[in-house]
């Protein structure tokens, strides 16, 4: 069967979003996108030596399997230092693990208070705390305040990593959508695009963009643009299938969603990907044959 195109699409979200319930029948549910903001270096660190202990790097260790004591280890190191720089590298953590704990609130407090301790004329160092900042500001639900993070990031002259660039204008494009404002969301994926063409999250998410406009064939190019660059990724999976079905492709769209339930099964995309699978039903057997055009219509008894 073919579902009407007439399918309601969802708002971007940032990445740490889980998927709620199966959506109701004929809804397309709210997309995960990949990746988490990877640790920078804070302002005016310099890279650990044989005599320079990294407790950034010891606390960030700790947090990939104890994140609870990771933040008690950065509240301690906040308590106990003096130094700007070492209350950057704490706040950094701490922000971290609570931002991978989900609590964005405070999260965004410790990256704001990190961002304060650096001197203006180190404002180079100080962007991916920016950018860290907004990321939370948008988990905490606080778009206008992510908005004011990144955009101040954005501003500082001199950084040039095109890669956390692009991803700056990403969260840009989330926050923006969450605003209404969907045109400066696209504007902003298009600029993504020109500072890391590489990056397949911005291709995710311009693809999901233009199929919330209900354009489908900027959504195809993008997706196909995402799958391309990530074909793994099941997130782009489950995005190609959604932009296939509103096509009336659902032969293509069965084959995306079934993909990412080999690729990840345990996966939450998997979990939105069977619910899609379920609403749709199994694949027909056969394929019915017209009738001769010379034969008689009418049903015999």
């Amino acid at each position: 069967m073919l579902l009407a195109a007439a399918l309601l699409a969802s708002p971007l979200l940032p990445t740490w979003h889980q998927i709620g319930p199966n959506p109701r029948p004929m809804e397309f549910s709210t997309l995960p996108t990949p990746g988490r903001r990877k640790a920078p270096q804070a302002a005016d660190d310099a890279p650990p030596t044989a005599d320079r202990h990294d407790r950034l790097a010891d606390c960030l260790t700790v947090g990939r399997s104890n994140p609870d004591l990771a933040i008690s280890l950065a509240r301690h190191w906040l308590e106990e230092v003096k130094l700007p720089s070492e209350k950057v590298r704490a706040n950094q953590c701490l922000g971290m693990m609570l931002s991978q704990q989900g609590d964005f609130d405070g999260a965004l407090a410790a990256f704001g208070e990190a961002v304060g301790l650096i001197p203006e004329a180190q404002a180079v160092g100080a962007v991916p705390l920016m950018a860290m900042a907004g990321n939370a500001a948008l988990g905490a639900g606080k778009p206008q305040d992510a908005l004011t993070w990144l955009d101040r990031a954005s501003a500082v002259h001199g950084f040039a990593d095109n890669m956390a660039l692009a991803a700056i204008q990403n969260d840009r494009a989330r926050a923006l959508v969450a605003l209404g404002r969907n045109a400066d969301a696209a504007t902003a994926l298009a600029k993504a695009h020109e500072l890391a063409p590489q990056n397949a999250e911005g291709w995710l998410l311009s693809a999901t963009l233009a199929r919330r406009d209900k354009n489908l064939a900027l959504a195809q190019h993008d997706i196909e643009e995402a799958a391309r660059l990530a074909p793994r990724d099941p997130a782009v999976g489950v995005e190609a299938g959604v932009i296939a079905m509103l096509g009336q492709r659902e032969d293509a769209a069965r084959q995306s969603w079934q993909s990412v339930l080999a690729m990840a099964p345990t996966s939450d995309e998997a979990r939105v990907a069977r619910g899609y699978l379920e609403q749709i039903g199994a694949a027909p057997t056969s394929t019915p044959v017209p009738p001769n055009p010379g034969e008689d219509k009418e049903i015999t008894r």
